[in-house]
């Protein structure tokens, strides 16, 4: 089990101070950060999992935004301590559902730590799913098929090509899911870039599209895509149509 946090908060506070050394003691390895988003952008291999320490909500309310939008692609496990004026600031600029846990203030230092172990062993056990990148440039369709996936895999989006091919070049995905017609960079083309460098070239990609002609569907058919599945189909199957993929995958390996 990974057993990081990054601590946001300020460094000098006695709290911050507290909560770290309690971490410590529960045998956490804790990279403490100020609430400056440069700062934890320069950060290398960042954990997964956020604790943030809030002691002046206004000054703080970027960081939040930030990690907002990075939630969306890098799929993050944040807790957040605070006041309960202060998490309603938050819910407003956050995504409530990746907020794992919540401490107000005054805040019980022991209490913290134990329930933190549990955030971390949650967030080791979402780790271990299937990981999954979704590519469509329409938002509502990226949280749709999110909301769908989410329980058994995790889900990663971008909302257009290049942003896939800048999202693949710094993580690994165990498949791609891939809208067929997207603004100045096609589905079809992003795939024959994907299938052109050798990082790339192996992973499966399964189109997910509006579009069922057979002159679409044939002119992908040489990049070999995994399967061609239609947007309008029910939830259930196409979450059949992933397990299958997987279970077909790892009967493979089983094989070899």
């Amino acid at each position: 089990m990974d057993k990081r946090v990054l601590l946001i908060g300020g460094g000098k506070s006695f709290m911050v101070t507290s909560i770290a050394n309690e971490l410590k003691s529960k045998g956490f390895e804790v990279i403490t950060a100020q609430p400056d988003v440069t700062e934890i952008e320069r950060i290398e291999n960042k954990p997964s999992v956020y604790l943030i320490y809030v002691d002046d909500i206004e000054d703080m309310m970027e960081l939040f935004v930030y990690l907002r939008d990075r939630t969306v692609e890098d799929d993050l496990s944040i807790s957040v301590i605070g006041s309960h004026d202060e998490m309603e600031k938050i819910y407003g600029s956050a995504h409530r559902d990746k907020i794992a846990a919540i401490f107000e203030r005054p805040v019980n230092v022991k209490e913290l730590g134990q329930k933190m172990i549990e955030v971390v062993e949650k967030e080791d056990l979402r780790l271990q799913k299937k990981r999954i990148l979704v590519v469509d440039d329409d938002g509502t369709m990226l949280r749709t098929i999110k909301s769908w996936l989410s329980e058994k895999y995790q889900v990663f989006m971008v909302n257009s090509g290049m942003a896939a091919i800048t999202f693949l070049a710094k993580n690994e995905v165990d498949l791609i899911l891939l809208d067929y017609e997207m603004p100045v960079t096609t589905g079809p083309q992003v795939l024959e870039m994907l299938r052109s460098e050798p990082s790339t070239s192996g992973i499966p990609v399964m189109f997910l599209t509006v579009k069922s002609d057979k002159e679409s569907v044939m002119k992908v058919v040489s990049l070999k895509p995994e399967k061609y599945l239609l947007k309008t189909m029910p939830p259930a199957e196409l979450i059949a149509n992933i397990d299958e993929f997987f279970e077909k995958q790892k009967a493979k390996k089983f094989m070899e």
